[in-house]
């Protein structure tokens, strides 16, 4: 009897010990870092769309993960202190948005998983390795900028068939030489001559404006976004009324704050999927093999509204594809 008893103790306690054990480990609590150059404040649908990503994946804040938000706000002074700080905060792993903050985050560390959000060309830009199989710390989510900016030039064309000249607004990247050609290659197709103005300060857009009106450009194609953009568009918007000058963005958003017209990734699209590779790092999968993702999902976005006082008409083959229509 002492015996079975014994037996029954000592697997009673196995039982217990278990148990004990998966439910600390169900109720680990996983920091994730959030890096990015612009404001949360202007980025709210995508932060909450990254949130609701984890939701749906069985995440809650303050139970089972805690989100380490770091926005250093278009003062470059801030990124890389602020990037040293989620590395030493010890982070699970960090989101970093832009190319230049995969690109700071990796400089910090080489162990601590980096998903990126962004970036158009990681593999030219050497964030990783290639597409199939990144090696390293980081891998995530890749925007077709190439072929984003020439939809972007045929949607203008569309909109002025006449277009022969268009300003193209960018900052020095380490993705230039790529978006470039595929500017390059669907102007040498529509007969558009381009016209390159490098913006780097809120002061330049207004310089630009000027520069693409003096030289008779037809329309504007803006490359600029970010940190130096987004605190801007309505300022920015309010500018190619002024000048009555079109202009074609990436960024939805843009056309939301007064822009006349955005190609470009689905935003919230873009980081729930970012949500599900912090969940599949989460789960033990090794940032070196998973494949980074190519965006799929584009939206066409057009404002009637800031048309009427640029003073141009939207073709109704172009009005009839567009995702969303704001008059």
């Amino acid at each position: 009897m002492k015996m079975k008893q014994f037996l029954i103790t000592a697997f009673t306690l196995l039982i217990a010990s278990i148990y004990v054990s998966e439910a600390q480990e169900t109720q680990k609590v996983f920091r994730i870092g959030y890096f990015t150059g612009t404001s949360l404040a202007v980025a709210t649908a995508r932060t909450e769309a990254f949130r609701q990503g984890l939701r749906d994946l069985g995440y809650v804040e303050g139970k089972n993960i805690i989100i380490e938000w770091r926005s250093w706000e278009g003062k470059q002074e801030r990124q890389r202190p602020f990037a040293t700080d989620l590395v030493n905060q010890k982070v699970d792993v960090i989101v970093a948005v832009g190319a230049g903050d995969v690109r700071v985050a990796k400089e910090m560390t080489s162990t601590i998983p980096i998903v990126m959000v962004t970036p158009p060309d990681p593999v030219g830009s050497g964030l990783v390795a290639s597409l199939e199989r990144p090696g390293g710390n980081v891998t995530g989510m890749a925007t077709p900028r190439g072929q984003i900016s020439r939809i972007q030039l045929e949607a203008l064309k569309e909109i002025l068939p006449k277009l022969s000249r268009v300003a193209v607004f960018m900052s020095p990247s380490p993705n230039t030489m790529q978006i470039k050609n595929g500017l390059e290659l669907a102007a040498g197709t529509l007969g558009v001559k381009l016209q390159y103005l490098e913006i780097q300060a809120l002061k330049d857009f207004d310089s630009a404006f000027q520069s693409a009106v003096k030289d008779k450009a037809d329309g504007v194609v803006m490359l600029v976004s970010g940190p130096l953009l987004n605190p801007n568009r309505a300022e920015v918007a309010a500018l190619a009324v002024k000048h009555r000058m079109p202009v074609t963005y990436s960024v939805s958003e843009d056309v939301e704050a007064g822009g006349l017209m955005s190609y470009g990734v689905n935003g919230p699209y873009l980081y729930r999927r970012a949500a599900a590779y912090v969940d599949k790092i989460l789960k033990g999968a090794k940032p070196a093999d998973l494949p980074v993702e190519q965006a799929t999902k584009f939206d066409l976005v057009i404002n009637l509204k800031a048309a009427q006082q640029i003073g141009v008409v939207i073709p109704d083959a172009l009005l009839k594809r567009a995702d969303k229509v704001i008059k």
